[in-house]
């Protein structure tokens, strides 16, 4: 997939990929070390995002071209098990508010 990432990141497109951090099928870990392998200068380090309740809704790192967001307390399939938090990054993501 990350082939895929670089040439869709390459012609300006954002991309946003998510986990839930309890994730047993693909790991935030895996997923973070993939992402470190791809070499992307950091725009962002990581800090919380909310889901618009206050709560913290995860952790998210922004890069040239590509967020990446965990979603807390949610599984492999995010958004059946956070549903709100999941709605709320799309939303930021979407509304170009992922910085």
């Amino acid at each position: 997939m990350f082939p895929i990432y670089r040439r869709l990141m390459a012609t300006g497109l954002q991309i946003l990929l998510f986990s839930g951090d309890q994730d047993a099928v693909v790991s935030v870990t895996a997923t973070r070390y993939s992402l470190k392998a791809m070499n992307l200068t950091v725009i962002k380090p990581w800090h919380l995002w909310q889901d618009g309740t206050k709560e913290v809704g995860g952790y998210k790192v922004v890069y040239d071209g590509l967020t990446f967001a965990t979603v807390r307390g949610a599984g492999h399939q995010v958004p059946q098990f956070q549903p709100r938090r999941a709605f709320a990054l799309l939303q930021m993501f979407l509304a170009n508010n992922h910085y």
